[in-house]
């Protein structure tokens, strides 16, 4: 019988509904034998057998890793934590010749310090490795082969495997980054958040590196998020190369034709340039229109039906490169926003328009009532997703408005 293991994937705080749902998508798709169970702030568990963990890797937009639970059990103090690492058979999972790196997080937990239970852990797979070979791994804090992580809380020790290696985010087709980017599960969340699927018409005037575009894009044509990229399971001693190489040719890359349905526009004609290149590298072979226009006069892209703005403007000093360097950044976000939600009234009728932002104060700004907001966390910088449904109308009673002398 196959083994099955419990799994956890940890996910941008906010995002655990939509990584839940998109696990149920993967178990629907590719493999029957994942079962979702409970989300807790952070993250979804799940279980399945080994392959399983090679689908999620591949095919999961949102998760920040797959992490293989080795371990769970009380503790009183770090001595119980190094025997529960001590009896681990990690020999079954890696060599002496392979590097790794324990990272270690807590909720409550009574211990003093992490740094010194972060260290049992560590101790306990290199004394393992020593009383089996008389020799150790070595630890690399920068790029290991292998990656353990504990998580500590008042009164359990969970002991995982990444076998994700690099963060999922990572994607393998970033080329160049504008400031402060999205991280790409963040805006795969946000396209699922906000009802996007492929075939919508999707527009990001403020597109920055194209970070939602790519996203967009890719799932549009059906490349997985994984599809260009190396994994730590590849690594271990159980991995199946066969099996994985199976798993990869059984993908199927649409062949994307017709009218566009996906556009981008930014200010910066460096940024459109760093977008069209990202796009490519990504693996999109059909057009995506980009324009080089200031978010205040941009027009809807031609489309029968009214689709979705999603974009995470910029604010603060990133608003400077808007050009006028006299005014203060409060009274230039003020203007800026003020103009471009005239622009969102006047020409987006029947849109629904989402914007990401650390900035609570937007809808102010924009002289508009949410319909929605969702709050999310960038990093430790909690957001909100604000959606505004933009009725037909709203450009007929901005035009009857007396206008200011």
């Amino acid at each position: 019988m196959t083994q099955r293991h419990s799994y956890f994937c940890p996910c941008p705080r906010g995002m655990e509904q939509a990584l839940a749902d998109e696990l149920i998508e993967i178990k629907t798709q590719h493999s029957a034998s994942i079962h979702v169970h409970n989300q807790v702030p952070g993250g979804v568990h799940f279980s399945g057998e080994m392959l399983d963990a090679y689908h999620v890797n591949l095919h999961s937009r949102i998760a920040s890793r797959v992490l293989l639970r080795m371990a769970h059990k009380s503790y009183n103090n770090e001595n119980d934590i190094y025997d529960l690492t001590m009896e681990q058979a990690w020999e079954d999972w890696f060599s002496i010749h392979h590097t790794i790196r324990v990272d270690v997080t807590a909720i409550k937990s009574p211990l003093r310090s992490l740094e010194f239970t972060t260290l049992k852990i560590k101790d306990a797979v290199c004394d393992r490795f020593r009383d089996l070979c008389n020799a150790r791994p070595s630890v690399d804090t920068q790029t290991p082969d292998i990656r353990l992580v504990g998580f500590l809380d008042a009164r359990n020790f969970t002991l995982y495997i990444d076998t994700s290696g690099e963060p999922l985010f990572k994607r393998g087709w970033r080329l160049e980054t504008g400031d402060a980017p999205l991280r790409e599960n963040l805006a795969a969340g946000l396209l699922r958040v906000a009802g996007w699927k492929p075939g919508m018409t999707l527009f990001d005037p403020m597109c920055g590196s194209g970070t939602i575009l790519a996203e967009a894009a890719q799932m549009l044509a059906g490349i997985p998020p994984g599809l260009h990229r190396e994994f730590a399971f590849e690594k271990f001693g159980n991995y199946d190369e066969q099996s994985w190489k199976a798993i990869k040719a059984a993908i199927k890359i649409k062949e994307v034709t017709g009218a566009p349905t996906i556009f981008g526009s930014d200010i910066s004609g460096d940024m459109v340039v760093m977008t069209r290149n990202n796009l490519n590298k990504a693996g999109i072979k059909f057009e995506v229109p980009l324009k080089q226009i200031e978010a205040q006069q941009i027009q809807a892209p031609p489309s029968e039906i009214a689709g979705i703005m999603l974009t995470n403007p910029p604010y603060g000093e990133r608003i400077g490169v808007r050009g006028d360097s006299t005014l203060e950044t409060d009274e230039l976000a003020n203007s800026f926003f003020s103009s471009f939600g005239t622009t969102l009234k006047q020409r987006f009728a029947g849109w629904q328009v989402f914007l990401f932002t650390a900035d609570l104060t937007l809808p102010k700004m924009l002289r508009l009532k949410e319909a929605r907001k969702t709050p999310f966390f960038n990093g430790a910088l909690e957001c909100r997703l604000f959606r505004f449904d933009m009725v037909a109308g709203f450009n007929r009673r901005e035009a009857a408005k007396p206008k200011e002398s």
